[in-house]
């Protein structure tokens, strides 16, 4: 793609988003420039994402130019390997100074993930005001790396002075898709969506955009205690990558093959790779079980929503686990670990969802944690820095 295609008017301001590779990168991203849009109608908007990530599909299908740069994470379990990933991100960075010669950007923002790295230390280094957007109650390496030379940071959680320059923090939050803050779906048209009950309890099983093995794998361990408790149903989401692995454990479990959403014989089970209708599913959601991932958190709060939260071993900085706890402290969601998922996480996930009490509390100190406004807290901060 050509970038010089991209640049409108003079007079209009020039921003560039960089991030991804994660649902929990790309939605906050998206919500950020949709505010931007709102606040600055003209606002000439570039994403830069990571070449054969999920972005370069998710920025294109919301409306915005995206270009992707040639980066990847490094391995730290396999050193040796990170030879190709130094020559990957050598090309990205010649990559991004192509990027901001031709576009010429304004102000730069980064959410994370592989892209925002390389591209937020080229604009840096051009003078280009930069900031980040910082999502998780641990941060990151990356933006740790860049906040040295970022004008703002924006965090979602108290104490971040642990990692950034205390006179550069804004406590904003982490911004949400804005369909779920809009949406006026019913319990009744959300079960009808899903061809489920409405009368009966509802488990949404998430293990974000890309899949959780271990959650998917405890879910399948599981099918009897589902097909033994009628008067609960589940939302599956298993992930891309898991979805023919998990149809064929259920084909082995019911003797039916599973062709699509349903099979006759668990009525009280929806499984999907990906589900796009989500203010559908919580809508019908009475309890959520996910990993602990900050947009998603974020999502919770916002709704309200019951959560017991999974935290994934294989991030940075075991930064997941971080994040439940915090709401933990505050009662405000149930932890499982990991390992312990396969022995503790359905028993508990049925024993919740029936505990109105329960559900009552946590809805309720979730709740207070919300912060509503994120996405346009965080615009007008990236407005701010292009007026100065």
């Amino acid at each position: 793609m050509d970038t010089k295609q991209q640049t409108s008017h003079p007079a209009a301001p020039r921003i560039i988003i960089s991030g991804g590779g994660t649902g929990g990168h790309i939605f906050p991203a998206i919500s950020i420039a949709n505010a931007l849009k709102a606040l600055c109608p003209d606002a000439d908007i570039l994403f830069v994402g990571a070449e054969g990530r999920m972005e370069m599909q998710r920025v294109p299908d919301a409306g915005y130019p995206i270009i992707g740069l040639p980066v990847a994470g490094f391995d730290r379990q396999h050193l040796w390997k990170n030879f190709a990933v130094l020559v990957k991100l050598l090309r990205s960075q010649w990559r991004a100074r192509r990027i901001v010669k031709d576009f010429r950007p304004q102000v730069a923002v980064g959410v994370g993930g592989y892209a925002s790295g390389p591209m937020l230390k080229v604009c840096a280094m051009a003078g280009i005001p930069t900031l980040i957007q910082e999502q998780n109650s641990y941060a990151g390496v990356t933006n740790k790396l860049l906040a040295k030379q970022a004008a703002r940071i924006c965090v979602a959680y108290d104490g971040m002075e642990r990692f950034f320059p205390a006179g550069k923090i804004i406590l904003t939050g982490n911004p949400v898709r804005q369909n779920l803050l809009d949406s006026t779906v019913t319990r009744e048209q959300a079960a009808d969506h899903f061809g489920l009950d409405p009368r009966k309890k509802t488990v949404l099983v998430l293990g974000g955009s890309l899949g959780a093995r271990t959650l998917n794998r405890t879910m399948e361990a599981a099918l009897r205690d589902i097909k033994g408790h009628p008067d609960v149903q589940f939302i599956w989401q298993t992930g891309r990558i898991y979805i023919d692995e998990v149809k064929a454990a259920i084909t082995s479990f019911t003797g039916d093959t599973m062709r699509n959403v349903r099979v006759e014989s668990l009525p009280n089970l929806y499984v999907n790779d990906f589900i796009r209708e989500m203010p559908m599913a919580y809508g019908l959601a009475d309890l959520v079980v996910s990993r602990a991932g900050a947009g998603s958190i974020s999502e919770f709060c916002l709704l309200g929503k019951p959560v017991i939260l999974v935290p994934s071993p294989n991030v940075a900085e075991d930064h997941q686990t971080k994040n439940a706890l915090a709401l933990v402290q505050k009662d405000a969601a149930l932890y499982v670990k990991d390992a312990d998922a396969p022995t503790q996480l359905v028993s508990l996930a049925l024993q919740t969802v029936t505990d109105d009490a329960k559900l009552h509390s946590l809805s309720e100190h979730i709740a207070r944690l919300a912060m509503p406004d994120a996405a346009e807290r965080i615009a007008k901060e990236v407005l701010k820095l292009i007026q100065q």
